[in-house]
């Protein structure tokens, strides 16, 4: 039986369109949209077994549309107040699939629309300056509650913890200015007005094993996610789209399929190595409209440069990692941002199983990555 309860949608839009006349703005001006997809629970013991490897979640993972688009059972509770989300015309997402050089893009961006105000940026975490729309999916109420405990004598990591399921659309819905925002979730399932917004969309692709093993890493970080188990089982999930934000090439796929939008900028991680960083620094920089001079882009580069990144405090979650949400054992937020760092987790069987699976789904598609 669908998780969503589709009825319940309709029940939620009439009360918003109630909320508007109260406050006398025109219910026809409200473009309030059901959200398009049924939302399932996968059941069973399938469940029972993800919940025992990916501790995180505490109730069910869902699978969304036709697509079966994979998430935990929060997604149902907010998928049709992000797909109602009112995106603006001056608003920059960068849109990923996890691990796909995210964080790196993200201070890049935020930097080059903000005048390279290197004392801000340094001061206000990435998280705040760029809001990240569906995390609030991820913190299930048990999960933080436990969190919430650990940190009883803490007062500042207890605020964190006790704000860390605000929901970002919401955040971004109150935010004046420019807003700047990352999201995992693939173009199927944005705000339904973001085509016509004309708004700036970076979208950032990097091959599935190299994600894999840095997804593992961070499944394995983050308690969120808390994966228990070894690479090879983590692949078979990764693999069979029974992992956040999978499938994997289906997500890959619709960004290939907006790369000739006015409004999208497609880019492959593999193209913002350190041979090619200043290239898309200036790629990147020329979408968005900035203009720097040489001596300045020489100034970011080198702010962007893995050595120096890695040990930006500011884009590094410390707050994640203090409140207890990441472990303080397992790799960092940002690990190496290395290509083709995935030779040291694939055995010889699993690099063919991997490869057989890449050519399958790249015969339908003109996609090719760099690497």
């Amino acid at each position: 039986m669908p998780l969503y309860i589709k009825p319940d949608i309709f029940d939620r839009a009439s009360w918003k369109m109630e909320v508007e006349k109260d406050t006398k703005t025109t219910v026809k001006n409200k473009k309030w949209v059901p959200f398009p997809y049924n939302i399932s629970k996968i059941d069973g013991s399938l469940n029972t077994k993800l919940l025992k490897d990916f501790t995180g979640e505490r109730t069910s993972f869902v699978q969304v549309g036709p697509e079966k688009w994979f998430f935990p059972s929060g997604f149902a509770k907010e998928a049709d107040d992000m797909y109602n989300f009112q995106v603006k015309s001056d608003d920059v997402w960068v849109i990923t699939f996890p691990r796909s050089g995210t964080t790196w893009t993200q201070e890049m961006v935020w930097l080059l629309c903000n005048n390279l105000d290197y004392k801000t940026a340094s001061e206000e975490p990435l998280i705040s300056r760029f809001p990240f729309f569906e995390f609030s999916c991820f913190v299930h109420k048990d999960l933080k509650q436990e969190l919430l405990e650990r940190n009883r004598n803490d007062p500042k990591n207890y605020e964190f913890v006790k704000n860390m399921d605000y929901p970002g659309w919401k955040l971004l819905s109150e935010t004046k200015g420019r807003r700047f925002i990352k999201t995992h979730l693939p173009f199927s399932l944005l705000p339904h007005n973001i085509k016509e917004s004309g708004c700036k969309i970076i979208y950032i692709a990097r091959n599935p094993k190299d994600v894999a093993v840095s997804f593992y890493h961070l499944n394995r970080t983050i308690l969120t996610q808390g994966y228990r188990g070894d690479f090879p089982m983590y692949w078979d999930y990764f693999e069979n789209n029974l992992q956040p934000w999978t499938p994997y090439w289906s997500h890959i796929k619709e960004g290939w399929q907006h790369r000739h939008d006015p409004n999208v900028l497609f880019i492959f991680y593999e193209d913002m190595n350190k041979v090619n960083l200043r290239s898309s620094i200036e790629k990147i920089s020329g979408f968005l409209e900035k203009q720097y001079s040489s001596s300045k882009l020489d100034l970011l580069e080198d702010h962007l440069k893995f050595e120096n990144f890695k040990n930006n405090k500011s884009v590094n979650f410390g707050s994640f990692e203090a409140a207890g949400v990441c472990l303080k054992n397992e790799a960092g937020f940002v690990r190496k941002g290395q290509t083709n760092g995935w030779r040291n987790y694939f055995d010889e069987d699993l690099e063919k199983r991997a490869d057989k699976w890449i050519e399958e789904n790249l015969k339908d598609t003109d996609l090719r990555f760099p690497c």
